[in-house]
């Protein structure tokens, strides 16, 4: 299979959707589920500091060139005209539809290099376009190193709460750099060199660091030490994925690239192994845009640019005032989800397992979320937050039914015909959840 493109499998499936519903939730990070408490790990981004390893996960693409910053215009929805060297954005893709492919954070290094971190969606597209347009650029990919089992080019930590100032001014040679948010800049820790840049997750001040990955194991050991007054705490796999949820950031929307005619090149280009990306959870739907999502309804609004042409401007600009959701927070029923938990104690059928704090069976999640039994979106990014002591969902609903404090139910469970064999036999399960906003919590970065 690896040897194929992702329209040779398209094209032998018989549905779209039952083949990305089947292939379940691969490796996300080489990261530990837990190095302590996972509940102790999310009270320290909140109370203290956190120590997050990025180096995993995510891959990397760096293009330079005279041309680089033509191939971004062409093919992102952002603004570019006051983009510094030394500053960072959120890199948002979209097809020609106006569907989200994926988003990923750019940095600009040098005037005409540029590094963008995230998942491969947008790296793939982007990676396409210069490999078959006529920009006078060189391309350099890193896939996941989860994925791949290679070690990363970089290592990348966040350093995460409200001691994370504090943590960051200790372990830094010399004076921490008064640096405004998404800016980045050179810094050395223990005598080796690396890039910081002012950020943040979970809502609380922050930073994030990178350089050589052969220099990893100074710079975590350096900051552990800076931290240890502060009971810094390093977070697993757990509670890292929990955070997403208050941060109000949606992650892994189903990139929208398995269908149109004017994608088929771009199938016919990539590899299967790079194309495909699961789906799950109770939203039951033959056609695959149904799960495709826009730049707009998920929060992207406010970096688009109209004023240059790009790549799915013209549906952007017939959304924009008029968008049929928009991102909110959920806030599930206690007494619900308890009960998903005691059918396990009870003769007869029991619902889907609740993994906690973050219960994913899949990489895209899709629930059914309704009103008097009126199908009016989807949640999808869920967490059991031990701050908030609730478990919290990330969903796009019809905007008539995105005010603060709606009453809705979400369908907790896998549709009828899954193939994925990480998920048990079970019924599924009514659980209602009120509409909060998203973000959920104050954002103190």
């Amino acid at each position: 299979m690896s040897d194929r493109t992702l329209a040779d499998v398209l094209e032998s499936a018989e549905s779209e959707v039952d083949l990305l519903r089947d292939l379940g939730l691969g490796n996300f990070t080489n990261v530990p589920d837990e190095y302590t408490n996972w509940i102790e790990e999310q009270r320290a981004w909140q109370e203290g500091v956190a120590l997050a390893d990025q180096s995993y996960h995510m891959t990397d693409l760096r293009i330079t060139g005279r041309e680089a910053i033509d191939l971004y215009s062409d093919y992102a929805v952002n603004d570019f005209s006051q983009f510094d060297v030394g500053q960072a954005k959120q890199l948002v893709v979209a097809n020609p539809d106006g569907y989200l492919i994926g988003d990923a954070i750019l940095f600009r290094e040098a005037e005409d290099q540029f590094l963008s971190v995230g998942a491969a969606a947008a790296h793939n597209w982007l990676d396409y376009q210069a490999a078959t347009g006529a920009y006078d650029i060189d391309v350099e990919m890193q896939p996941r190193p989860a994925a791949t089992g290679d070690d990363p080019n970089n290592f990348r930590y966040q350093v995460q709460g409200p001691d994370a100032v504090d943590v960051m001014a200790e372990a830094v040679d010399g004076d921490l750099p008064d640096l405004g948010f998404f800016r980045f800049g050179e810094i050395s820790i223990d005598g080796v060199d690396a890039y910081l840049l002012r950020h943040g997750m979970a809502g609380e001040a922050g930073f994030e660091f990178w350089g050589d990955y052969d220099d990893a194991d100074t710079v975590k050991g350096a900051i552990l030490d800076a931290g240890e007054d502060h009971d810094i705490r390093r977070l697993g796999g757990k509670s890292y994925q929990s955070a997403n949820v208050v941060l109000g950031w949606l992650p892994l929307p189903l990139p929208a690239i398995y269908s149109g005619g004017e994608m088929q090149d771009f199938r016919e280009w990539l590899s299967v192994r790079r194309g495909l990306i699961s789906i799950g959870g109770s939203y039951d739907s033959d056609d695959v845009e149904d799960y495709y999502v826009t730049p707009i309804e998920v929060g992207y609004d406010h970096i688009i640019d109209f004023d240059h042409d790009f790549v799915g401007k013209a549906a952007l600009q017939a959304e924009m005032d008029d968008p049929e959701r928009k991102k909110v927070t959920l806030v599930w029923d206690d007494e619900d989800v308890v009960d998903v938990f005691a059918s396990l104690f009870r003769e007869g059928a029991s619902h889907k397992f609740m993994n906690m704090p973050a219960p994913r069976s899949s990489a895209c999640h899709y629930d059914e979320v309704t009103k008097d039994g009126e199908h009016v979106g989807v949640s999808k990014w869920m967490s059991y937050i031990y701050n908030h002591r609730e478990m919290l969902s990330l969903a796009l609903v019809d905007t008539e039914y995105a005010e603060p404090g709606t009453e809705v139910t979400l369908t907790w469970g896998e549709a009828d015909g899954s193939g994925n064999d990480s998920v048990e036999r079970h019924v599924e399960k009514e659980i209602s959840a009120t509409v909060a906003k998203a973000p959920y919590k104050q954002d103190r970065r």
